[in-house]
C-alpha cells in the first residue's frame, strides 16, 4: 500500500517541479525504507528495489522535461530487461537516495543506470533496458529524442551494457530455436 502513498507523493512533486535537467544528467530521487518495505532479514525486500526504480524512472522523466509530453500522446514505457547487482543491504528507516541517468540507446532501446546509495555506500547498480509505445506499436528512439530536444551525439555504450546486451540476445536467439 506505501507504493501507492509514494506514487501519489510523485505526482505531487511533478505538479510542482519547475527545474529540469539535461537529457544525459544524472536524476536523484530520495526515499526511506519504511518497515512494511523490509523482509524477515530486515532489510529493503529485493521486490522494492524494482519498485523504487519504476518511481525513479518516473521522476527521471519529469525532470528531463518528458513527463507532460509523452503522457499527451499516451506512450507508455516497457522495460525490456533488468539486471541488478546487490551490494549492501538497506535496513529498515534508512534514508537513501536512487540516481538514474540514461547511458545510451541503440536502434530501439534506451539503456538506462540506476543506482542505490547512502551515507553507508554503494547498495546495488542496476541496468534496464526499455522502449515507449504507443498505441501503434513501438515510438523509435528518434521521435523520442526529438520529443525530448535533444540534439547531442550519442553516447558510447558502457562495455558491461554491450556485454549484457549481448548475454540478452544470446539468450533470447537460444530460447526461441525451434526443436
Amino acid at each position: 500500500m506505501n507504493l501507492y502513498f509514494r506514487l501519489l507523493w510523485l505526482f505531487w512533486r511533478i505538479r510542482q517541479n519547475k527545474a529540469k535537467q539535461p537529457l544525459l544528467d544524472v536524476i536523484d530521487i530520495n526515499f526511506r525504507a519504511l518497515p512494511s518495505d523490509c523482509d524477515i532479514n530486515l532489510h529493503l525486500t529485493n521486490s522494492r528495489y524494482l519498485a523504487m526504480m519504476d518511481l525513479a524512472r518516473t521522476w527521471m522523466t519529469e525532470r528531463v522535461g518528458l513527463f507532460a509530453a509523452v503522457m499527451k500522446r499516451r506512450w507508455f514505457p516497457i522495460v525490456n530487461a533488468t539486471a541488478i547487482t546487490y551490494i549492501r543491504d538497506i535496513k529498515p528507516l534508512q534514508e537513501f537516495t536512487v540516481s538514474t541517468r540514461l547511458v545510451g540507446w541503440d536502434h530501439k532501446y534506451f539503456y538506462i543506470e540506476q543506482r542505490f546509495h547512502s551515507a553507508r555506500g554503494l547498495h546495488a547498480i542496476a541496468y534496464v533496458r526499455g522502449v515507449f509505445r504507443s498505441r501503434q506499436g513501438v515510438v523509435s528512439v528518434e521521435e523520442m529524442l526529438e520529443v525530448a530536444g535533444f540534439k547531442g551525439e550519442a553516447p558510447i555504450l558502457p562495455e558491461e551494457i554491450v556485454h549484457w546486451k549481448a548475454m540478452l540476445e544470446q539468450k533470447k536467439a537460444r530460447n526461441t530455436q525451434v526443436a
